[in-house]
């Protein structure tokens, strides 16, 4: 298929796909006319990369998943490179999980002490 058709079902645009495959994460192949040539696979490559963006992956931690992909596997997650990288991905989600709860607790606690010395002649206030 052409470029622009795989733009069209992967849901993104051209300039996109020629930046991934700029960074090596699609491939392509070239007609004569030197117009980009993608396979089926292609697609779910883009899929796959798009998913992980979206997780907050970079795309060099995106490299492991689509070469699980293109050696034959269904899913890019099942491959021993993956894992190491959803491992980090996960301790790293975990670190920012507890530095969030951290500052929630710091507001839930600065706010609970404006309220309480706010000045207001009825409860309506502290609500």
């Amino acid at each position: 298929m052409l470029i622009g058709e795989l733009a069209s079902r992967a849901g993104t645009s051209t300039r996109t796909l020629r930046y991934y495959e700029q960074h090596g994460l699609v491939q392509a192949g070239r007609d004569a006319n030197g117009y980009r040539q993608y396979d089926d696979a292609e697609l779910r490559v883009v899929h796959e990369i798009r998913s992980l963006l979206a997780a907050g992956f970079g795309l060099d931690d995106i490299r492991p998943f689509v070469a699980c992909l293109r050696a034959g596997n269904d899913q890019g997650h099942v491959c021993p490179d993956s894992v190491v990288v959803l491992r980090r991905k996960l301790a790293e989600v975990d670190g920012y999980i507890g530095q969030l709860t951290e500052i929630r607790q710091q507001l839930r606690s600065q706010l609970e002490q404006a309220v309480e010395e706010l000045p207001c002649p009825t409860q309506s206030c502290r609500a």
